[in-house]
């Protein structure tokens, strides 16, 4: 099934409204993000990603979730905080949100791509295309130099 995340409707960092259709002609990275997990040091490689690919329109959004073992349990101010000055993250941090079970967007769209279903855990990767389309999903346990991730986001650009 084709997912497609332009309509999807997030709330920023600072509480406001914003479609995910206003990074149009981006490529993204979705991250579901947590403070206190054991995949917390990806932090570091998803803002090296983003520092090697912005140039070329590319984005990573984390998403921060409690769902999982209660590992982001912070408050926003506080989850920035520790992004930036433990990992060096400076990608945009939105309000928290739900993955599993009674989701918030934008997994209760993102939820419907392919392998559908919830979100496993912390630090899950869907990457959307510059028209908005999920085009793939990769597992908590996927770092983000893991060659399949930076051929994929690669293949978007290009596209």
């Amino acid at each position: 099934m084709k997912v497609n995340v332009t309509k999807t409707v997030v709330e920023n960092s600072a509480g406001q409204n914003k479609t995910l259709g206003e990074y149009s002609g981006k490529v993204l990275l979705i991250v579901n993000v947590a403070s206190q997990c054991g995949n917390t040091p990806q932090y570091e490689g998803l803002q090296d990603l983003e520092d090697k690919y912005k140039s070329r329109g590319f984005c990573v959004l984390g998403f921060p979730c409690n769902d999982f073992g209660s590992q982001e349990p912070g408050s926003l101010a506080e989850i920035k905080a520790f992004c930036s000055s433990k990992f060096g993250a400076k990608f945009e941090i939105f309000s928290k949100v739900h993955a599993k079970g009674n989701t918030t967007e934008p997994y209760t769209t993102l939820n419907k791509a392919e392998p559908a279903g919830d979100v496993s855990w912390n630090f899950e990767k869907f990457l959307i295309n510059k028209n908005g389309d999920v085009v793939a999903r990769f597992q908590p346990a996927v770092h983000p130099t893991n060659r399949d991730l930076i051929d994929a986001i690669e293949k978007a650009l290009d596209s």
